[in-house]
């Protein structure tokens, strides 16, 4: 059980209450998702930073830390989803603020990491934005970047300071595993992703995996063509499982398929939901009967399916935010 792994800070606070010579720790947030911020100040008991984010009347943005932060381990949280860029320059000037007002040390903590799907080059005279983004967070100030499910694992490389990779496996498992489902197969939704669903099934016993294969014109973006399933799903539970949903498209798509093809229920999983544009429409008329994502993005009512599940990964970086503090492992909370 995941609570068994992270548990809530008692009144022996090392985090509030600094001991053998460790700096105090405050946590503070940009504006892209304070709900999740505050559940991890909750796990902490800690109280979360005050500051001022506020716009000029031109746009810009005008940012003051309201209190003292000189020599203390700070943890900034900002997923930068949308408005991308605006998170993403707040998370800029936040970042700017907290150095020049002499804190020891800051964590960049990114729930969700905007631009990491532009990870390479697929065509000529194309950016490589995850890349320029890590190189923003270097520059800017930060020491150590908190990541949750990157969309491809080499962005670590990307960034000249040290990068903590979570996972959202704990807790999608732990849900999955509550709802006492039978004959299990696990699928990719691509090729990309068969390192992530072989990991998922391995924690549900080792169930099969099964792949879908699918063409995305190198011109389109948003646009995607499934067209083969590889894998036994006939009668069997199918368990979606892709690291973010944007419009839908994959999904529902890749669903329509396995119910074709005699799925006898399909779910689907995913750390991010983005749901840009079509993406609620889509979800609600295809055969996926439950969409089960995490709050690192915060989705707002108008964009929610009716078939969405949302859990909490505030557990997961809160006791990760505790373990980096205390320099002990983070990568045991997955062994």
């Amino acid at each position: 059980m995941i609570e068994t792994l992270i548990k809530k800070e008692t009144k022996e606070n090392p985090l509030a209450n600094p001991v053998n010579g460790k700096r105090p720790v405050k946590i503070f947030s940009g504006r892209a998702n304070i709900p999740l911020a505050k559940e991890i100040c909750d796990y902490l008991n800690l109280s979360l930073g005050k500051i001022n984010i506020s716009p000029f009347a031109d746009g810009e943005l005008y940012v003051q830390v309201e209190e003292s932060v000189r020599g203390c381990d700070v943890f900034l949280i900002q997923p930068t989803c949308t408005p991308v860029n605006e998170n993403i320059m707040e998370l800029l000037i936040v970042l700017d603020a907290l150095k020049r007002a002499s804190a020891e040390k800051i964590t960049v903590v990114m729930p969700y990491y905007g631009y990491g799907r532009q990870d390479r080059k697929a065509a000529g005279r194309e950016p490589i934005t995850a890349k320029l983004v890590a190189d923003l967070l270097s520059r800017a100030g930060t020491n150590r970047i908190l990541a949750l499910d990157l969309h491809a694992t080499q962005i670590m490389g990307f960034f000249d300071v040290l990068v903590d990779h979570l996972f959202a496996t704990p807790v999608l498992v732990e849900h999955i595993k509550s709802l006492n489902l039978k004959d299990i197969v696990v699928v990719s939704p691509d090729v990309g992703g068969v390192t992530r669903a072989r990991a998922f099934a391995k924690k549900l016993n080792d169930a099969p995996i099964a792949i879908l294969d699918k063409r995305r014109p190198v011109d389109k973006h948003n646009t995607v063509e499934v067209i083969n399933i590889i894998g036994q799903i006939k009668g069997k539970t199918c368990i979606m499982v892709d690291d973010m949903i944007d419009t839908a498209g994959t999904i529902t798509q890749g669903a329509a398929l396995l119910a074709k093809e005699g799925a006898k229920e399909v779910l689907a999983c995913s750390t991010h939901a983005v749901l840009s544009g079509p993406a609620k429409e889509r979800i609600d008329k295809s055969p996926i009967t439950t969409l089960i994502v995490t709050n690192s993005i915060p989705v707002p009512p108008e964009r929610k399916p009716n078939k969405l599940k949302v859990l909490s990964v505030a557990g997961i970086l809160a006791e990760a935010i505790k373990r980096i503090h205390l320099d002990d492992s983070v990568s045991e909370m997955f062994a």
